[in-house]
This record gives C-alpha cells, sequence and structure tokens, in this order.
C-alpha cells in the first residue's frame, strides 16, 4: 500500500525540529548571521559602518601598517575585514568600489605592491606592510588626473561610472605589464573587469591610447 501523506500538524512539527537543529548549529560553531553587519553608502560624504564590529572585543582585532598610495597608514581591523572594506570604512578611501563582493567584477581592483588584486577576496591582515594604490592614488602633484584617467574621458569609457575606478586601475596595470600589445590582448587580460553598461570597445580605445602615448 503507499505511504500515507504526512498530515499539516506533522510537517509543521518537521520544520520547527528542523530550523531548531538549524540554529543550534549555528550557535554551537560560533557563526554570526552574514545579513545587516555593514551598510555601504555611496554618497558622496557618507561613511561607511560596520554594526558587527561594535560587538568584538578589542583583544580579538589587529593592528597592521600599509603604505596607502606613498602614506604610511597605521589600523586596526578585525581580522576578517576584509582590504576593500578597510579601505573604506577604516581609511575612507571610497573610490574603489564594492560589487558582487566575490571577486567576478573586477570594481574593488587596486594595486597590491604593483599587482592587480580583487580587494573584496583580500583579507586586511594579509597583506600587512605591503604598498596598495587605490584610484585615489593615481593623480599627479595637485589632483592631475592621470593618462589613463584623462583618456577615459576623452574616449567616454564609462557610463554610470560604478566600474570605472576597477577599470582604469586595471588598465594602468594592463600595460605596466605588457599584456596591450593588441585590442585582443586587451580584451583578454581586462576579461576581469566588467562594464554592465557594456562601453568595452571605448575602454579599449582608452587603453590603446595610452599605450601610444609619447613616452614623457
Amino acid at each position: 500500500m503507499p505511504d500515507t501523506p504526512p498530515s499539516d500538524a506533522a510537517r509543521r512539527n518537521f520544520l520547527r525540529g528542523t530550523a531548531a537543529s538549524g540554529a543550534s548549529i549555528g550557535l554551537l560553531s560560533g557563526c554570526a548571521p552574514l545579513a545587516a553587519t555593514r551598510a555601504t553608502a555611496e554618497l558622496p560624504g557618507a561613511t561607511a559602518t560596520t554594526t558587527a564590529a561594535a560587538n568584538v572585543p578589542a583583544s580579538a582585532r589587529a593592528t597592521i601598517g600599509l603604505t596607502v598610495n606613498r602614506k604610511r597608514r597605521t589600523l586596526t581591523v578585525e581580522p576578517r575585514t576584509t582590504l576593500v572594506e578597510a579601505l573604506r570604512d577604516t581609511l575612507g578611501m571610497t573610490g574603489t568600489k564594492i560589487g558582487c563582493n566575490h571577486g567576478q567584477c573586477g570594481a574593488c581592483t587596486v594595486l597590491v605592491d604593483g599587482r592587480r588584486t580583487n580587494s573584496c577576496l583580500v583579507l586586511a591582515v594579509s597583506v600587512d606592510g605591503a604598498k596598495i594604490t587605490t584610484i585615489e592614488g593615481l593623480s599627479g602633484p595637485g589632483g592631475t588626473p592621470h593618462p589613463m584617467q584623462q583618456a577615459f574621458a576623452e574616449k567616454d569609457a564609462f557610463q554610470c561610472g560604478y566600474c570605472t575606478p576597477g577599470q582604469i586601475v586595471s588598465a594602468v596595470a594592463c600595460i605596466a605589464e605588457g599584456h596591450a600589445s593588441s585590442a585582443a590582448e586587451i580584451r583578454e587580460y581586462m576579461s576581469g573587469n566588467l562594464c554592465r553598461c557594456a562601453a568595452y570597445p571605448n575602454i579599449v580605445a582608452a587603453i590603446e591610447m595610452v599605450r601610444d602615448a609619447p613616452k614623457g
């Protein structure tokens, strides 16, 4: 004979038991809810806060030293703080954006000791002592735009602009690495930076403009 379908009451009891078990496992493993742990503000002058940080004892934090845009900075962070969070929330450098937070979009690209890095995937404590360059650090004396910044403006290599800081940092590294010999190579080595507005042809044109500019 076929099994008798469970009654509504039995089903509810089963779901309650499953939920209680999951909660117990989370408590035993020391897991904290991920939701609502960070509020990120994108408006000019706004600051981002980490509500979970207030509940972490000072003894659980680490003091690290970074050279950010040629300036030595000392900051105290939680061990779980990512580099992009440290740059934005602690140092106030909001030019570096948080996009996917999974290392897939490239919006958070910075240079760590000269190498392109998705800063959302790197713990701040793991780069203690490193030299970090963000979009803010590309400008010259007196805020003079970097040639790549100027090229992006001249070639209209952006629309909404959200991905642009990461695109520009990555583009600078793309040339420095010697991976800009052709449009196809540029597209290949810039493929880690996504643009939802699809400004890719103009981004390639901007990189070619800087590549072909007279040195000095």
